[in-house]
């Protein structure tokens, strides 16, 4: 009988020694990970008026071939007009922030005063569900008014992500549109749209990914629950002094 009991508490032990461990990543995923995937103001690098930081890439949705083609661009048009151009993207905000109150967050953070915030202008865009938002300092607006800034995050970015999430041809697209307002030459509007005929979509949208990762997070919770009240249980039981002792 000695030897039984001594092999069922033998199994107690490595039970707890192996169901701990688990438990510690479960807890730890669900306390960190979620949070991690967020992107605040304060964890955007800090940069001042001059700053040769023109593409700030978060999101990671620009070849580094595009993000210097662009850079390039601002940084000619800051050398000729004064006037500076940035463009932020970013996966996901906090809980609760938009687009347009992150944009305007940043343009402060970077920007405090008037007098720096003058020849600023700051595109942000969110890529899990394509949100957009554009701030223009008070000297900008006299060539790029906030009909065409509305515009081109509206049009002029908006349409290459509609077909296809096509980032690097937006962004192109976009700087091409600002460089030439800014600069003081007409307007060349928003592209041209036609229309398509979808047959079958071979790609998933940011939406439908977002879904997929929720989907993901829902499975997981519910085998965390199912988990951590048995394992409760078995560590409970075990850690009780036995009867016949």
């Amino acid at each position: 009988m000695t030897h039984i009991l001594n092999q069922v508490s033998g199994m107690k032990k490595l039970f707890i020694q192996m169901i701990l461990p688990l438990l510690a990543v479960v807890l730890a995923s669900s306390l960190f990970t979620a949070p991690a995937l967020a992107t605040g103001v304060y964890q955007i690098p800090n940069l001042t008026a001059g700053d040769s930081t023109w593409v700030l890439d978060e999101g990671d949705v620009i070849s580094r071939i595009n993000e210097g083609t662009i850079s390039s661009k601002f940084d000619e048009l800051a050398k000729q007009t004064g006037k500076e151009v940035r463009f932020v993207t970013v996966h996901r905000l906090d809980y609760g922030e938009t687009p347009e109150s992150f944009a305007q967050a940043l343009f402060k953070k970077w920007f405090p005063t008037a007098e720096a915030q003058a020849n600023q202008t700051l595109l942000v865009l969110v890529t899990v569900t394509n949100g957009t938002a554009i701030i223009t300092g008070q000297d900008v607006k006299s060539t790029l008014t906030d009909a065409i800034a509305k515009s081109v995050v509206e049009e002029t970015l908006a349409a290459p992500l509609r077909d296809g999430n096509k980032y690097n041809q937006a962004f192109l697209d976009a700087s091409d549109r600002l460089v030439t307002v800014i600069s003081g030459q007409p307007d060349p509007g928003p592209p041209q749209i036609v229309d398509k005929v979808q047959v079958e979509g071979t790609f998933k949208k940011a939406e439908e990914t977002d879904k997929g990762n929720a989907t993901a997070w829902v499975v997981g919770l519910l085998i965390a629950a199912t988990i951590i009240p048995m394992a409760t249980y078995y560590i409970y039981l075990a850690v009780q002094p036995s009867s016949e002792g």
